[in-house]
């Protein structure tokens, strides 16, 4: 006889299998969502191969797109094991840019100090706008999930506002964004490519450094605690609350980070807030949710959005299908997961019908 049991700590190979198998069926509904479009589904994952693995452009591209969900998916994945659900990766993101652009535009300095205070900068921006919904939940028990959502909303309408407002560019007519950084601030990109190295760099360290505080430090054991069992927790003397906060600051800094990276290595300028970020926030909580907790594996979750991303570029300009597309392709994911979450708590288990009798 077989019954069901929870199995609180799945091994990693279950993980893995499970996660492959849900990310298999979501590549399998959009193909559905591909032939609804009237294309074979067989041709857009081909043309989407091709046009990435197969050319060093669409390598870079993929790589290109993996910088920001690295930095928000490591964050995230570091808040979620805490359990605390900063959804609102996206506004945070905003805000980093917008902090980041304000020094590039306002503060007069130049070279490495100057490069140094516009990352800082981007740093605080995302930390300040994910403390309001961390000190709301620990304050006055409001969600963190639906605070830090709304918030993003907030902060796409104070760029909007800034850029065809106080900070639009003088020389520029008809358009809402700002002038052109300075050179400084215009951050250095891999020969060819549209890779800004700094944000890349900063982006596999905070992953690894990430992954080595929660594994060997105080603070990484006491969020592991928290998360697992907040009852513990407050038994063993461990501020919930200040680990809240501290996971708050680190999820959306590094989502700022994010958003400086975008305005200083792309774009150069402070933008509307559909250019700055391709729903980056939104698409790292799948980056974050494949890791089960473990930044440094979002190196690898990261990658693969990434080439989501790269992919749905693709297929907009091989096929004429909307770009869109990714947007359904990442919600199918996430779906699936989620789905699949029930498969990683239970485990099968045999039961002697002997025992069975005498129970």
């Amino acid at each position: 006889m077989f019954k069901l049991e929870p199995d609180l700590n799945p091994p990693i190979y279950k993980t893995a299998l499970v996660s492959s198998v849900a990310i298999l069926l979501a590549f399998a509904a959009s193909g559905l969502m591909f032939w609804a479009f009237g294309v074979n589904p067989f041709t857009a994952y081909s043309e989407m191969i091709k046009g990435t693995f197969g050319d060093s452009s669409g390598l870079s591209t993929i790589v290109q797109r993996a910088v920001p969900l690295l930095l928000i998916g490591s964050g995230l994945a570091l808040a979620f094991r805490a359990k605390f659900f900063n959804i609102g990766a996206e506004g945070q993101m905003l805000l980093g840019a917008t902090f980041a652009a304000g020094v590039a535009l306002f503060v007069p300095v130049s070279g490495v100090l100057g490069v140094v205070l516009f990352f800082l900068a981007g740093f605080l921006g995302g930390a300040l706008w994910a403390l309001i919904p961390a000190t709301l939940r620990e304050r006055l028990g409001v969600s963190e999930i639906l605070s830090s959502l709304m918030l993003t909303y907030v902060a796409g309408y104070l760029v909007k506002y800034l850029i065809g407002g106080p900070w639009k560019g003088k020389s520029l007519v008809g358009y809402n964004y700002t002038e052109k950084f300075p050179d400084w601030a215009q951050l250095p990109r891999l020969e060819g490519t549209y890779i800004n190295w700094p944000t890349l760099l900063l982006a596999l360290v905070a992953a690894i450094v990430l992954q080595i505080v929660l594994a060997r430090s105080k603070f990484g054991y006491e969020l592991q605690v928290t998360g697992g069992n907040p009852r513990a927790a407050h038994y063993a003397g461990i501020s919930s609350g200040r680990v809240t906060l501290l996971v708050a600051l680190i999820s959306g800094g590094l989502a700022g980070l994010a958003g400086a990276g975008e305005v200083g290595g792309l774009h150069g300028r402070l933008l509307d807030p559909a250019q700055i970020s391709l729903g980056y926030g939104f698409t790292a909580i799948i980056v974050a949710w494949l890791t089960r907790g473990n930044p440094v594996y979002a190196i690898l979750t990261a990658l693969l959005m990434g080439f989501v991303f790269a992919g749905g570029d693709v297929l907009k300009v091989s096929l004429s299908m909307p770009f869109r597309v990714v947007d359904v392709m990442t919600g199918l994911v996430l779906f699936f997961l989620i789905g699949a979450e029930p498969f990683l708590k239970l485990k099968l288990s045999s039961v002697r019908v002997k025992e069975r009798a005498s129970a």
